[in-house]
């Protein structure tokens, strides 16, 4: 692909994305997914007028890493600290039951495979996909019903801030095992590895970046170095404890995410995410699938996939919410605000392609878990209220 060739894909995927992005807000729906939608459009699935590239690939990638850079920069750690027991018990059910679900589904579709094999290695990855929470939309369905402050509000928040940092380490650990020759007990090593090294270096860097933020504050050079920051943290976590560089990137977020301006470094990596490499890596999803050659077989694992994608959650964490107090209303709504998902499972779904654990084939299934559950849990959630505030009023 020669240049000019890559400057005219470029302008279509950057229109084409932005434009499909803005009628999708439009319609209360993600953003994300209009861009998604875009690709597909674009892509070979209708148009065929843009192609997927090395170039393109490599652009996505970047995307991927600055997007998971900003979601570290937005965690927050205060919230972590204070979120106790509970959110922790919420965050590792909301992870593990989807991931036995996810699993199994696979199976019971291509058959059961022994621990280890490749086979197994992709029903395990399905299951990963499914681990992933995104509570943008749940956090603006709560805000709109002045409920964002609420104990249910704070603990979906911090659920799902927990199960991101929980289903990072799976995907890290899923990915290593991927190597037949791999060993189960070195990747766990490695990966604890890694977090202890991220946790020194980072306590110092993050010491150094404060006091060049008092001396610097709300200067170009802090989201530049946070930047760097978060491509050597990538660099180093895939090149030297095989753990995934978006890992990388995470960690890098989370270590600046107490800095006075982490909101300023947030905001200048979104100009770069949003401008471009946002709309690259999300447009790439529905480039590199072809609902033209999707089967049947595929068409009704996809709507499987969302039925438990959706289940898993609401099971997981609504359960374990009534087990662990909460009414049978609070533990539907906490159930209910933990099964959207968003770009962390596009970008596990992205991961398991890149290491060739799974095709391309699989992401008509994630894009319709995001576009489902994205438009279901607002819906749901102010029907529940809607009824809770009836049932309290009678």
């Amino acid at each position: 692909m020669d240049s000019l060739e890559i400057l005219r894909n470029l302008a279509i995927i950057v229109i084409a994305a932005k434009f499909c992005g803005l009628g999708a807000r439009k319609l209360k729906a993600p953003q994300v997914a209009g861009e998604i939608i875009a690709g597909l459009i674009i892509g070979p699935t209708i148009l065929n007028i843009v192609s997927e590239s090395d170039f393109f690939s490599q652009m996505a990638e970047i995307g991927v890493i600055l997007l998971m850079f900003s979601a570290g920069l937005e965690t927050n750690i205060d919230n972590l600290k204070k979120s106790g027991i509970k959110a922790t018990i919420l965050a590792c059910a909301g992870v593990g039951i989807p991931l036995a679900f996810g699993t199994v589904l696979y199976m019971c579709f291509y058959g059961f495979a022994a621990p280890g094999s490749v086979e197994f290695m992709r029903a395990l990855f399905i299951g990963t996909i499914l681990t992933a929470t995104s509570v943008s939309i749940t956090v603006q369905a709560l805000r709109e019903l002045g409920k964002i402050s609420t104990e249910v509000g704070t603990t979906i928040m911090s659920a799902a801030i927990i199960d991101d940092v929980i289903g990072i380490v799976v995907l890290t650990a899923v990915i290593g095992m991927k190597d037949p020759s791999a060993n189960i007990g070195m990747v766990c090593v490695k990966t604890v590895l890694f977090f202890a090294f991220s946790l020194v270096v980072g306590i110092i860097i993050f010491k150094i970046m404060q006091k060049l933020d008092t001396k610097w504050r709300h200067t170009r050079r802090i989201p530049i170095m946070g930047l760097a920051l978060a491509l050597v943290f990538s660099y180093i976590a895939d090149k030297y404890f095989g753990v995934a560089d978006i890992t990388g990137a995470f960690v890098a977020g989370i270590i600046l995410s107490s800095l006075d301006d982490s909101e300023y470094i947030d905001r200048k990596m979104d100009i770069n995410s949003y401008m471009i490499f946002g709309p690259v890596f999300f447009a790439s999803v529905g480039l590199q699938t072809n609902l033209r050659s999707v089967d049947t077989t595929v068409i009704v694992f996809s709507l499987a996939f969302v039925i438990v994608g959706l289940l898993g959650k609401i099971v997981g964490c609504g359960l374990v919410a009534k087990v662990l107090g909460y009414n049978g209303s609070d533990s539907l709504k906490i159930g209910v605000g933990m099964m959207t998902r968003g770009e962390v499972a596009l970008i596990v779904a992205q991961r398991g392609l890149k290491a060739e654990i799974i095709d391309s084939r699989y992401f008509t299934a994630v894009i319709l878990l995001i576009v489902i559950s994205s438009i279901l849990t607002p819906v749901i959630l102010k029907a529940i209220y809607a009824h809770d505030e009836k049932k309290a009023a009678a």
